[in-house]
């Protein structure tokens, strides 16, 4: 081990025994992931729900189909640096802490985000304007995509065995979290301003609160966070995992498909959808996001918390046939009736399906693997399948529209994601009731 590795350690073992941390260890390491967590996606999310506003100030005008498909694009780009960060910091949090790196990550967030605020519309600057627009999501791809791996193994890791499903939710409630305040501050200010303050500055503001308000107090506060007690006691060798870890990084891979592809699609993805097809407002679009967020955020530890109870996998299969059958329904819902209540009702329960994925991934990503590879191997599984699927739904969907001619398209690449995830999670093994490697 490291020496701050067994430094820690001794904090937690007494002669040959692990002596369990105390309720003020556990709680103040919670805080930090959670909070932390917060405000990295409040940074990294508001993107999207800031998405036709942006198209606008860094795109040339004059093409709204290409200007939304490239703000789109620079989206997905920020996913497809993911995939680096997971390496990079998942390989980082396996060897230096999960702590060490989750403190790491929050600047260098707050910095591409103010990067973002500050660059200058595509009016004043041409061609670059949308090239650093680019870099900073890149940026904030790199810092997300170190963030997931280590605050789930930091939460996971620290909970009790019999509750390691309703701990790991938290990260997702938390990730949600800041997606929520994302979009309640796009809601917020298209609701307040007019669409030239908007376009003039409004949609910076949220950019640079989260740069240089809130992004210093997640730093400080996991400043003063613990090293989580699995990572302390383990051995440098490792001990050998049961499956090899690329093929059970496919299966993370695997599991996550659905989840990202659900969520990007169903509620990152709909604002935009909603207001082109479905004749919704703006402020209407977001507002109605907004509550399928916060049901989606409501329904996290309730999922997690049964997994512990009933098992991962049962769990997890209900959201992915609940995705294999619903997504055409609801899509020709939407379109029929153009009413809010539809979008609206759409949203919640969409939110709380995919709750599912949110409430039982984390500990099931986590059981995968054993602890000194756990951060390596998992983020890159995630990293991977958000680059790929997720980041990407949004212009996949824009694109699936444009080539059919169909406005329901989308549902079935959501369809699609849901039967590579049904086939994953019959390969995986029960975990929810066995000690974390």
């Amino acid at each position: 081990m490291t020496d701050q590795a067994q430094t820690v350690a001794g904090a937690y073992a007494t002669s040959d025994t692990a002596r369990a941390p105390s309720r003020t260890q556990t709680s103040r390491a919670v805080t930090a992931a959670v909070v932390g967590n917060v405000l990295e996606w409040f940074d990294f999310g508001t993107y999207a729900f800031l998405a036709t506003v942006i198209a606008k100030v860094m795109f040339p005008a004059g093409d709204e189909f290409a200007a939304l498909l490239g703000t789109f694009g620079a989206f997905g780009l920020g996913f497809a640096a993911r995939p680096l960060g997971a390496i990079i910091f998942g390989w980082l949090g396996d060897k230096k802490g999960r702590k060490w790196t989750l403190t790491f990550v929050m600047p260098l967030m707050a910095a591409a985000t103010l990067f973002m605020a500050l660059i200058p519309s595509y009016a004043s600057i041409g061609i670059y304007a949308p090239i650093l627009l680019i870099a900073a999501r890149m940026l904030q791809g790199l810092s997300v995509g170190g963030e997931l791996g280590n605050a789930v193994a930091f939460l996971v890791e620290w909970a009790p065995q019999n509750r390691r499903g309703f701990y790991g939710s938290f990260q997702q409630c938390s990730t949600l979290g800041g997606t929520l305040l994302g979009s309640g501050a796009a809601a917020l200010m298209t609701s307040t301003l007019s669409s030239q303050a908007m376009l003039d500055w409004g949609w910076r503001v949220p950019f640079i609160i989260g740069a240089v308000v809130i992004g210093p107090i997640g730093w400080i506060i996991r400043k003063r966070s613990e090293e989580t007690p699995a990572f302390a006691q383990a051995s440098d060798v490792a001990p050998p995992p049961h499956r090899a870890p690329a093929l059970l990084g496919l299966q993370a891979c695997g599991l996550v498909i659905v989840w990202t592809v659900s969520l990007y699609t169903l509620l990152n993805y709909l604002p935009s959808f909603t207001q082109k097809y479905a004749g919704m407002s703006s402020s209407a679009a977001l507002w109605l996001n907004t509550a399928g967020l916060f049901a989606m955020t409501a329904s996290i530890p309730f999922w997690g918390a049964l997994s512990d109870r009933v098992g991962r996998k049962p769990i997890y299969a209900i959201g992915c046939v609940a995705f294999l059958i619903l997504p055409y329904p609801i899509f020709h819902l939407m379109l029929e009736y153009k009413s809010a209540l539809v979008v609206g009702l759409v949203q919640v329960l969409g939110g709380v399906l995919i709750g599912i994925f949110s409430g039982v991934g984390p500990a099931v990503l986590s059981e995968l693997f054993p602890t000194k590879i756990r951060t390596t191997w998992m983020s890159i599984g995630y990293g991977i399948a958000n680059a790929v699927f997720g980041g990407f739904a949004p212009v996949i969907s824009i694109s699936l529209i444009k080539a059919t001619g169909s406005p329901v398209s989308p549902a079935y690449f959501v369809m699609l994601a849901a039967l590579l995830s049904t086939i994953t999670v019959a390969t995986i093994r029960e975990t929810a009731h066995q000690p974390l490697q």
